[in-house]
């Protein structure tokens, strides 16, 4: 039998909106930055929310953009060994000129930049200039990773999202910068980065401790490009800290927010 126009209409919308629904975000998504590759550009400079407390909302960007937010799935859960952690006696390490920490390096309020090649994707933080690099060359994630402050991270591409995943991580970094929820060696993170537009990102974060988390901790974030003109600036903990050394402040904790 013939089919008649109208039924040939029905049938050819059926097929591209079945197309549609099938096809990666990248294919209907709206116009971003790409690199000759292809790839997602995610290079720039990046307003972002800080984050005091991991479990909780936040609106605003650290350094004065508009824009920026974090959505957390709520209060955490404690394992019976991180509660005795987080009500413990806790030792702020950067106070001590040592690293933040992933974690924490990923919280603060200052800026972060993105450098990104088809080969290497370099997180550029404000806080203390310290730096992570991330392979994304089909490198695979170690059996046995050595514990660090940073951790250990690989990266692959799934469509027009970023997926970066690590391990490795030493568990003496907190999980934020104000509620000092702590961590164990046996975290692990999950960041998927994507364009909602040109200039703002979607920032999704995953956090998994067994050890101190009943469940696992999650962020669902929004950066923001900043101006052409922006800059990382010079950021040095200093050496000889004179209020620990004199006694202003704690041996364990300190008042000021990072």
């Amino acid at each position: 039998m013939m089919k008649t126009p109208t039924t040939m209409f029905k049938l050819l919308t059926t097929v591209v909106l079945a197309l549609l629904a099938s096809a990666p975000f990248s294919a209907v998504a709206q116009d971003i930055p790409r690199l000759p590759d292809g790839k997602p550009d995610f290079n720039g400079i990046w307003d972002r929310p800080r984050i005091s407390d991991i479990s909780a909302d936040v609106n605003g960007c650290g350094a004065g953009s508009t824009g920026c937010s974090s959505k957390s799935n709520g209060p955490v859960e404690f394992t019976a060994a991180g509660l005795a952690a987080h009500t413990g006696p806790k030792i702020d390490w950067p106070a001590r000129c040592l690293p933040w920490g992933y974690t924490r390096a990923n919280q603060t309020s200052y800026p972060v930049m993105y450098v990104q090649t088809p080969d290497v994707f370099a997180i550029l933080f404000e806080s203390n200039n310290i730096f992570h690099i991330v392979p994304t060359d089909g490198s695979e994630m170690p059996e046995d990773p050595e514990p660090t402050w940073m951790g250990k991270s690989v990266g692959h591409y799934e469509g027009d999202t970023l997926v970066i995943e690590s391990a490795g991580f030493n568990g003496m970094s907190w999980l934020d910068n104000g509620a000092e929820h702590p961590s164990s060696d046996q975290m692990q993170i999950v960041e998927r980065i994507r364009h909602l537009d040109a200039d703002t990102l979607e920032y999704k974060l995953t956090i998994t401790d067994p050890a101190f988390y009943a469940k696992p901790i999650e962020n669902t974030r929004v950066f923001v490009r900043m101006d052409e003109d922006a800059e990382i600036y010079e950021y040095w903990c200093m050496e000889n800290n004179k209020d620990l050394m004199d006694g202003l402040l704690s041996e364990t904790l300190t008042t000021e927010a990072h």
